[in-house]
């Protein structure tokens, strides 16, 4: 089946469109004339053409739209709606390409197939842990239950990852506007007194002399500048997808001070929120571990899972190797071991992943008012390079 795009006139001369999802053009009329509706234009609603220019700008998935209809889904199926007329009133509720997935997983559940598979689909907009989730739940009979506990997830990430990327977002916008200002100052103002720089004195200082360079290099070679800039951020892209390279930035982030608290922090709820969320679901520790390595960013962690994965399993602990990591502190490890010896894993994997969320989030709102003043201090003693490398042959002019 597919989703079609009509024109139609009804029966009061009135030109009316939409879709319908339907298995042939055919079906589509027959569907219309039914209604009391005439079509006289039926076409699939597909990427060709012009459309295919248009798919190029089309936005994704959102992650906002993602969790409201996990959560619609959870209510409804809570509810007792069945799966496919819950599939079919949400699909009515959203538009783009959202819309088109959702018409897709109904067209697939009337074929038969689980919801799951349906979701495997859509890999850039349902992450492995979503599908992994909503097949345990499947299989469970108890996918509105899992479904929320998938929705509770997904809030608490978008809550860590907005706080953390405000915490860096202010400063680095800082920078960015700082950068302008001085490239505007070096291309447009210094080229108006490069020659009253240069003549106000017997010898030019060091600071002018830097700013005249920096001047001369902006506005007569800004491609050359643009072109080197390019190939930095292209190679440094390349590298940084190479495992080597990727390993290399890991053990970096865990040595600059500020940095090192969010690589690790981050590490240690990433790993111990999905983790106990899969085990929960009851997902098999085998699986659960797979899904954590593909999902989990830090590779220093992911190369120790991976080495350890036959012991894991066969000891049925994860606390050793996680100590060999030295990405968890010792309290997290403590807890981890006092929950294998209990019997409850899942439930202390997510008490760990609560608290250090916790930490993480207190310590994200402290951190930006902390940036603010060291980014002003930054941004005063540019302005004053400047300043003194542009006054100070003028002074000596001045008193000459």
């Amino acid at each position: 089946m597919a989703l079609y795009f009509y024109r139609a006139l009804s029966k009061e001369g009135k030109k009316v469109s939409g879709h319908l999802d339907a298995s042939s053009v055919e079906a589509v009329r027959s569907l219309l004339t039914a209604k009391g509706l005439f079509p006289f234009e039926v076409k699939i609603q597909k990427e060709s053409g012009a459309s295919f220019f248009a798919s190029l700008f089309e936005q994704p998935v959102s992650f906002k739209d993602i969790i409201f209809f996990t959560k619609q889904l959870a209510v409804l199926l809570k509810s007792g709606v069945p799966l496919l007329q819950s599939l079919e009133l949400l699909s009515d509720q959203f538009t783009g390409k959202l819309r088109s997935i959702i018409i897709s997983l109904k067209d697939g559940v009337k074929e038969g197939k689980s919801l799951a598979d349906g979701l495997a689909s859509y890999p850039k907009t349902f992450s492995n842990i979503y599908i992994q989730l909503v097949k345990a739940g499947e299989a469970s009979g108890k996918l509105e239950t899992i479904l929320e506990r998938l929705v509770e997830y997904l809030e608490r990430t978008e809550e860590t990852r907005r706080k953390v990327s405000k915490a860096f977002s202010g400063p680095l916008m800082q920078l960015g506007i700082m950068a302008m200002a001085v490239v505007a100052i070096m291309t447009l103002i210094i080229p108006q007194l490069k020659s009253m720089l240069k003549t106000a004195g017997k010898e030019v200082p060091l600071a002018t002399q830097i700013l005249l360079t920096g001047s001369y290099i902006l506005t007569n070679h800004y491609l050359v500048v643009l072109v080197i800039i390019l190939t930095i951020a292209i190679a440094f892209q390349y590298w940084k997808s190479r495992p080597e390279g990727k390993r290399t930035l890991d053990t970096l982030k865990l040595k600059i001070p500020v940095v090192k608290f969010f690589a690790q922090t981050s590490a240690v709820v990433q790993f111990c929120g999905t983790l106990g969320m899969l085990l929960e679901s009851g997902v098999n520790l085998s699986q659960a571990l797979d899904i954590v390595c593909n999902i989990i960013d830090n590779s220093i962690l992911v190369e120790t899972l991976k080495e350890a994965k036959d012991k894991i399993i066969k000891q049925g602990k994860i606390s050793p190797f996680l100590k060999e990591t030295g990405l968890f502190p010792p309290m997290a490890i403590y807890l981890i071991n006092t929950g294998e010896q209990s019997g409850n894993l899942d439930f202390m994997l997510l008490t760990v992943a609560h608290n250090y969320e916790v930490e993480l989030n207190d310590f994200s709102d402290s951190l930006t008012s902390k940036l603010e003043p060291i980014m002003t201090v930054v941004m005063g003693c540019v302005i004053g390079f400047i300043m003194f490398a542009i006054m100070g042959p003028m002074m000596s002019m001045y008193e000459m």
